[in-house]
């Protein structure tokens, strides 16, 4: 009982970052934006919420400050695309290594120090319940502002009617400009929405899954978080469970290390990003279904009449 509780629980902590990241993601391409810059967003979320949490000795500052830093990358990404309407693969691109490099240079101060880690939430006596206590009652605040996120994103997208408008920029941006929509303002909204997700990710990998700064500790979650938006095909209940599978996946890879089963490392550590290209592959086969849910205008670029 006390294995598997374990593997439920670590399961659930790899799988939170995962599912913020996609969560902001896809709510931004809902409205229309494709934005390759999760990994960048990320990746500067962990090292600024480490950095904060480390000089105030407050994770929750840290997470604030990751939200608000993921926030402002975004805008960046924003300006560029939605006002200067530049390419926005080439670039998502380019705000990957732009994070990436930064938070490598502002975290080189911060790499060995020991980090300030954010508690779990402990519920008298529904903690202590076999299996399910720590598991439900006793995570950290993060992963049920995950789970939240994913209910509230779900209502706000078909059962609120600025989930409706949005969605209509997404699938039509002319159409929804004839009809006196301001599709810019709420493209820039989504986008931030998916930095702040990001952001918030990120500092989950620095103040609750490993509390220390590393370089590159995001290790290819961006990208990840990216295909579960495709593998969910945009709904965002479909994120958590694909968010959770590519998180067993991925700690089942390092309890096959720890059981000494006689298979490469170099291939167990590779396996959660084999699964990711794997179910890519399969979801291409049925383009139908992948059309049909998939906003009309993601990607494409918008000018409003002047």
């Amino acid at each position: 009982m006390g294995m598997v509780e374990a593997i439920l629980l670590t399961i659930a902590t790899a799988a939170t970052p995962l599912l913020l990241a996609a969560i902001g993601e896809l709510v931004s391409e809902r409205s229309g934006v494709l934005n390759l810059g999760v990994e960048g967003m990320m990746v500067m979320g962990a090292v600024t919420g480490f950095a904060v949490a480390y000089t105030t000795g407050s994770p929750w500052l840290g997470a604030v400050a990751a939200i608000v830093v993921g926030a402002l990358f975004s805008l960046l990404f924003g300006f560029l695309t939605l006002t200067l309407v530049t390419n926005q693969v080439a670039t998502g691109l380019a705000l990957t290594l732009l994070g990436l490099g930064l938070s490598g240079m502002i975290g080189e101060r911060f790499i060995g120090l020991p980090g300030v880690k954010m508690e779990t939430i402990s519920i008298p006596f529904l903690s202590d319940l076999p299996l399910v206590g720590r598991l439900v009652f006793g995570q950290d605040p993060i992963f049920y502002i995950s789970i939240a996120l994913t209910a509230a994103v779900t209502w706000f997208l078909f059962r609120s009617r600025a989930g409706l408008t949005m969605r209509a920029v997404g699938d039509s941006h002319d159409s929804a400009h004839a009809l006196g929509i301001k599709v810019i303002a709420i493209r820039y909204l989504a986008v931030m929405f998916g930095g702040a997700c990001a952001g918030l990710a990120g500092a989950y990998l620095s103040l609750v899954y490993t509390p220390q700064w590393v370089e590159n500790m995001t290790a290819g979650r961006g990208w990840i978080a990216l295909a579960l938006v495709v593998f969910a095909s945009w709904r965002p209940w479909r994120v958590l469970a694909g968010a959770y599978l590519f998180g067993a996946v991925s700690i089942g890879q390092l309890h096959a290390q720890a059981l000494g089963i006689g298979i490469p490392s170099q291939f167990l550590s590779a396996l959660p990003y084999l699964a990711t290209i794997v179910v890519l592959v399969l979801i291409s086969r049925n383009r139908r279904l992948t059309m049909m849910n998939t906003p009309a205008s993601l990607g494409r670029p918008f000018v409003p009449d002047r």
